[in-house]
């Protein structure tokens, strides 16, 4: 039963923080007080982590032939022969159940997106999709988790409105950086191109230069997309673009270093840096919320702009 528990990975419960910003976003551009969004927004948690636990089951049981050629990987439960495919079968059809059941407690909308997540699990891990073997495309679609899980946030607070196209657009390049570091890493890791195609088929058309110019482009389209979004909203907000900026060049650095934590996500909680400086960003966007900087008007004042 360990090694059941162990491919649902409840370790990686953690990246499902990711839904939380589409709560915070939702209830500051509805003026929404989160009183009364307590309990929906502890299901919806529960949610996403059963119906994650579920993609995850069959990510790992359906790798166990490339996983084998992995330095560390090789040693999991599904590629050493521990778990048998009828009771995988069964962990995420009870996953999946569970966590579509408490979806459907929440809301119609958000039930939509713990189908859809369920949906993108099966695309990225199931033949004939399989798209974690296509160059780019598997970064693509799997950082599509991400606005999902934006929405899946936004869904618990308010489900008459979409979130901003622009901050969906944001969310996606941004899981597409931060996976396109993870394959960078990854790749870096094993130093052996040969190797690497075994243990994944989009490496065998990855090299360590189209990885470094792609997560590089994610980066500038999340920029360009999240400061859209938020200087539409309030123009204050062009003060933390250059930090966030920031935050990308320290986590490529971090992705950078040998084994790094950007291959385990579950464990960016031990870069302690890392976090304190997203702690940072994140009380100055609040700050940013209740200041107003005069001066930056101007820059949205075309009548000052010279013909």
């Amino acid at each position: 039963m360990r090694d059941y528990i162990k491919i649902a990975r409840p370790d990686h419960w953690l990246k499902n923080i990711f839904m939380l910003p589409g709560v915070f976003f939702a209830l500051i551009m509805t003026k929404t007080s989160i009183e009364g969004h307590l309990i929906n927004i502890l299901l919806a948690l529960v949610s996403l982590c059963l119906t994650a636990s579920a993609n995850y089951c069959i990510n790992e049981y359906l790798d166990r032939e490339f996983d084998k050629f992995h330095p560390r990987k090789k040693h999991r439960p599904s590629v050493s022969g521990r778990v048998l495919g009828k009771w995988v079968a069964v962990e995420y059809a009870i996953l999946s159940a569970a966590g579509l059941l408490i979806a459907s407690l929440i809301s119609t909308q958000f039930f939509i997106m713990a189908a859809l997540l369920l949906l993108m699990g099966i695309i990225y891990n199931v033949q004939p999709f399989r798209s974690k073997d296509k160059i780019y495309l598997d970064v693509l679609s799997e950082s599509l988790n991400n606005p999902i899980r934006l929405m899946m946030g936004w869904f618990v607070i308010d489900t008459t409105l979409l979130p901003p196209v622009s901050l969906i657009m944001a969310y996606w390049f941004g899981g597409a950086f931060l996976m396109a570091v993870k394959r960078y890493s990854e790749y870096r890791y094993i130093n052996n191109p040969e190797k690497a195609g075994l243990y994944r088929a989009s490496f065998k058309r990855y090299t360590e230069q189209s990885l470094l110019q792609s997560l590089f482009l994610y980066a500038m389209f999340t920029i360009f997309f999240l400061s859209t979004y938020l200087i539409k909203y309030k123009i204050e907000f062009l003060i933390v673009l250059p930090f966030i900026s920031g935050l990308f060049v320290k986590y490529l650095n971090i992705g950078m270093k040998a084994d790094s934590a950007a291959q385990h996500p579950e464990k960016l909680y031990k870069e302690r840096r890392l976090l304190g400086y997203v702690g940072f960003i994140f009380l100055l966007f609040i700050g940013l919320l209740y200041i107003q900087i005069p001066v930056l008007h101007l820059l949205l004042d075309t009548n000052l702009i010279p013909y």
